[in-house]
């Protein structure tokens, strides 16, 4: 009985985790996350701006967030 248990439970969990991260991270949360590990590098005089995806920028992309449709940019000061 405990067999056929894993058999439901190990795809159930995969699907849950793929659309967990499907749905992507909201970019405000996102870009604390990119700032906390910048300001622990020392790291100083930047901005951290959120775009649509698709918008043009001479800034370094750093990361994607809200299921991809947003990009969060970097550029020191």
């Amino acid at each position: 009985m405990r067999h056929s248990y894993r058999l439901f439970a190990v795809p159930l969990l995969l699907l849950i985790t793929a659309l967990a991260q499907a749905g992507g991270k909201p970019c405000e949360e996102l870009k604390s996350e990119i700032a906390a590990k910048l300001d622990a590098k020392g790291v100083k005089a930047y901005t951290l701006d959120i775009l649509p995806v698709d918008a043009e920028s001479d800034q370094k992309e750093v990361g994607r967030c809200e299921g991809g449709t947003k990009k969060i940019v970097y550029q020191r000061k």
